[in-house]
Parts: C-alpha cells; structure tokens; sequence
C-alpha cells in the first residue's frame, strides 16, 4: 500500500473543489482496504472512503485524515446476479446490464459515480431506486475487523438513507455489490417525464431507449456531467426533495392562494414535495449567480461551481437558500452532497 500526503481533493470531485488530504491512499484490492483502516487507527486519524467524488464538497482546508479511494474493479455475473466491485463506474454497469437486456437500472442511466456509492445513498431517478436490485453488498466492518455480507433487509433502505450513511455511518467500508436484475423485462416508465418523452411511441420502449431517454432527459435539465460544458462542476441535485404531512402540504397550497403545488404521495401517507419548486418559489431561479458559485441554468436544483469557486462559496449560497426556504414554507431542505472537512 502506497500513502501519498497532503494530495489535492478538488481534481477528485465532480465540483472540483476541495483542499488537500493528510493522507491519500488508492485502494486496487481488499487487502488494501484492510492496511489503509489500519494505518488511520495507528495513527489515530480519521478516514474517509473516495469513490467516484459525485457527491461530496470538500472544505477549503481539505481533510486532516487519511482519505481512502476505492478503485476495485470487476463485474461477474451469474444468471441474473451480476456482482459488481465499488471501483466500477456505475453509468457503464448500467449500459452493461441494459446490453445483456436485464431491467431494473435503465432508469439510472446517466448517473456518475461509483458502484460503492450506491447503497450508501440508495440512488434514485426517473421511477428507479437501487434498494429494489441489491441483493447483497459485501463492506469491511471496521468494528468487527472483518469482511461481512449485508443483505438487503440488512441495508435498511429509505428514501436516499441506508444504515450505510445513518446509524452506521463510517462502519462500514462498501467493496462489492451484487444486483439481481430482470431478464427480458419490460422497461420502467412510471416517471413524468419519461411519459411525456415517450407518449406518442405507440408501441413499448425497449430498455436501451429508455437509458438514452433517461441521459438525454439529464442532459438537457444540465443533471449529464459532461466535461468543458457550462454547468459541468456540479454535485448534481443538491438537496433532496422533502417529505412533509399532508397538513403541511395544504397549508402551502393555502399560503399560494391555491396555485397547483406540486406533491407525490409516498409511504406512510406523507407527501413529497420537489425541492426545485421551493428554490423557484423563493426566488432562486436558474441562472442565480453568488459570486463564483451559482445555480445551473438548465435545473434549479444544482449548485455549481461557476468559475474557481471555493468550498465557502457554495455553503454560503447553500444558508441563503435553506433560510428562504425555512422562512417562507417552514421546511428545512436537506443537502445532498456530503461535506468532507
């Protein structure tokens, strides 16, 4: 195992933000994972587990520990089980699966990141949650010092939440998952947008024209990181959609004066509103320039780096945005992205 010290974070992360790590070690087999959980307890410093670098902001200072970057690699498959190493890239798993005609992740399509990050945030769009394919998903317990299988009951699974970043957050070091997909199944299209998208198709979409719908869909709402464009330096959504009581939700369809507020029934009878429209309500448009940083000008939803924005940057706009949005509904939004610092 090779340490580095003090490795810039920002060219790891799709914001590319983010001071240096103390430490920094890649991670190519389990045994490294092994020795680098090691090194942090000898050295009695924290460590962070890097995948894909789609959903963190890193502070300005960087991170004092040691920041352990997963770059296992493999997909084996039996059957309909394909088993898969946290190094892959999630986007090309999903061409994968959709070329060998398997249904369950098309709708994923268009995703960065990692496999490992999958579980830990229970990744979601357009219809799809991974929570409905894990079978499985193999992590180092570094309170038992062991390699353990989680099942996906185990996972305790919710809306952008598993025991992976709740209850059991920095337990668990994720180096292999194992979907269970659908052979031959018929695509899933459930989501608004997807209808609209195909409702003058008059006859079923296959699941590659589902993924490229899906990519073309973010593509077009600025959520397709493609280098050199605009709006690339992005977490992608950065704050999750709230769910609130139904009687929450009249009363802003109250406080409106009856405009069609948009909500979408969810378990336990709650209702989730779109985060999107809160940001538009309070007048965070797209486009919204904070300095350096700023709001995307395809999808509200996406803080992005502008030009040279600095981590402080970003947190600024994100207080500016989670107070009009306390004061004006009452709901205090929720960040998506991790903060690493």
């Amino acid at each position: 195992m090779r340490v580095l010290e003090n490795v810039p974070l920002a060219p790891y992360t799709t914001f590319g933000i983010g001071g240096p790590a103390r430490w920094f070690v890649e991670a190519h087999h389990e045994d490294e994972v092994v020795e680098a959980v090691r090194f942090a307890r000898e050295h009695a410093t924290p460590l962070f587990v890097l995948g894909g670098g789609s959903n963190l902001l890193v502070s300005d200072e960087g991170f004092p520990g040691l920041i352990l970057h997963i770059l296992l690699k493999g997909i084996e498959q039996n059957g309909r089980n394909f088993s898969v190493a946290a190094g892959e890239e999630w986007d090309a798993f999903v061409t994968t699966a959709v070329s060998q005609n398997y249904a369950g992740v098309e709708c994923l399509a268009g995703i960065p990141g990692s496999v490992g990050g999958t579980p830990v945030q229970n990744v979601g769009a357009y219809g799809q949650e991974v929570s409905s394919t894990i079978r499985c998903v193999r992590a180092f317990d570094c309170e038992q010092n062991r390699f353990v299988a989680l099942g996906r009951d185990d996972c305790h699974f919710g809306y952008r939440r598993s025991i992976f970043n709740t209850q059991a957050r920095g337990r668990y070091i994720v180096t292999r998952v194992e979907y269970d997909l659908i052979p031959d199944g018929y695509p899933t299209v459930s989501y608004k947008d997807l209808k609209q998208y195909f409702e003058d198709w008059t006859t079923m979409p296959s699941l590659g024209q589902v993924s490229a719908a899906v990519r073309e869909i973010r593509h077009r709402k600025g959520m397709l990181l493609v280098a050199g464009e605009p709006d690339a330096k992005s977490a992608g959504s950065f704050f999750k959609n709230p769910i609130i009581t139904p009687d929450h939700f009249e009363q802003i369809v109250v406080q409106t004066g009856g405009a069609n507020v948009p909500g979408y029934p969810t378990e336990g009878g709650q209702i989730k509103i779109p985060a999107a429209w809160l940001l538009e309500q309070t007048g965070f448009h797209k486009g919204h320039v904070h300095g350096r940083a700023g709001i995307s000008s395809r999808h509200s939803l996406a803080l992005i780096n502008r030009n040279g924005a600095s981590a402080g940057e970003i947190i600024a706009l994100r207080d500016r945005i989670v107070a009009a949005v306390e004061q004006k509904f009452g709901i205090r939004l929720e960040p998506e992205p991790v903060w690493v610092g």
